[in-house]
């Protein structure tokens, strides 16, 4: 079926940010290696961090997610799930795929429920530790589930039994800053710190105003990269100016993996996408899960880390400047605890998990040939 699955594409689905699109592309990385075409379905707003792919295999698919409880908002997401179901519908039965599989968020409902309905075989990649409420919507209609975590279905056996745990794939660019070795201390903390894919203004507000109470003779040791948000950009700039702190401040890093290896220390919040990159080079990381989320996944991937060895999980109610300060003051006491931090979170990493994945794919996809 290896080469059956050759001469058909498989089509991945993937939207809303780029913690959905990334694993997606590290899958496509490692089924073009062994000569299968990729198709990518996805929303307008992920088309944007679709560089990896080239613009012919990339198709936009109509979605929505429910923003209100009236009836007008109920009929807005009933009308774009259902564009996007012709759509896709369409989509598959031109590219007859030998698999689709998704990877989160309310635009891989639309292919994931026309590929099912068409009996083209399916599969569902969740990059958390909880579970995320598109991918609670798909399991009971797909072929087969993939997970980063162990355990998530310990409470449902029915979805465990065809559960495969292969971690969060990873970009090339990840598994090439892996092999860097955890930096020496050389008297400078280098300190990365990131929101995710568009930044966080709780990093602007809180890092800054730490550094500001940390003694001057550490502030001296501090060489500090943050990404900002255009609006913050200039303020947290100046702040570190004011205190005579080395730092680059950006809204956005192209080559963030090569930055993470290059760090003693990240700041940053626990996305799925974040979570598997530190874990995969192996950094010791302080993480601000994302507050109020419905399903509480940042929370439980920062768990992960935490609970290994490889990171300090702090409430954004906790995540005050004189918290940080503290925190930041004792690391950067104990270089051998950083260290052993690092090798921790490695500990928890999986480097091979888009291959992992890929074997699934082909193997579902097998399967269904056979049939």
């Amino acid at each position: 079926m290896t080469q059956a699955a050759g001469r058909s594409p498989v089509l991945v689905a993937a939207g809303g940010t780029g913690g959905h699109l990334f694993p997606a592309e590290a899958l496509a990385a490692a089924l073009a290696e062994r000569g299968i075409s990729v198709h990518l379905a996805t929303d307008r707003r992920a088309a944007r961090y679709s560089g990896a792919l080239p613009d012919d295999v990339v198709h936009v698919v109509a979605s929505a997610t429910l923003r209100g409880r009236d009836l007008f908002a109920v009929l807005q997401m009933v009308a774009a799930l259902g564009t996007g179901l012709a759509q896709s519908w369409s989509l598959i039965g031109r590219l007859k795929p030998a698999a689709v599989i998704g990877f989160g968020g309310y635009p891989t409902v639309p292919p994931l429920l026309a590929a099912a309905w068409r009996g083209v075989p399916t599969i569902v990649h969740d990059a958390n530790a909880v579970i995320g409420r598109a991918n609670r919507l798909l399991a009971p209609r797909v072929t087969a589930i993939a997970t980063t975590f162990p355990g998530v279905f310990d409470n449902a056996p029915q979805l465990a039994a065809k559960a495969t745990l292969t971690g969060n794939p990873v970009r090339p660019a990840v598994v090439a800053a892996a092999a860097t070795a955890y930096p020496a201390s050389d008297g400078t903390l280098r300190l990365l710190v990131f929101g995710g894919s568009q930044g966080a203004r709780i990093l602007a507000d809180v890092v800054p105003a730490a550094v500001s109470l940390l003694q001057p003779s550490l502030r001296a040791q501090l060489a500090i990269v943050q990404q900002a948000r255009e609006e913050d950009l200039k303020r947290v700039t100046d702040a570190y100016r004011e205190f005579s702190v080395a730092a680059k401040v950006a809204t956005f890093f192209p080559d963030l993996p090569a930055r993470i290896a290059m760090s003693h220390l990240i700041v940053a919040r626990s996305g799925a996408s974040t979570v598997a990159e530190l874990s995969a080079i192996g950094r010791p990381a302080i993480l601000v899960p994302l507050p109020h989320a419905l399903d509480q996944d940042q929370f439980a991937n920062a768990g992960v880390l935490a609970n290994a060895g490889g990171a300090i999980r702090l409430l954004q109610e906790d995540f005050t400047p004189r918290r940080l300060a503290t925190e930041l003051a004792a690391l950067a006491a104990a270089p051998q605890q950083l260290a052993d931090m690092a090798a921790a979170a490695r500990s928890v990493g999986r480097l091979d998990a888009a291959d992992r994945l890929a074997d699934l794919v082909l193997k579902v996809a097998a399967d269904g040939a056979n049939k």
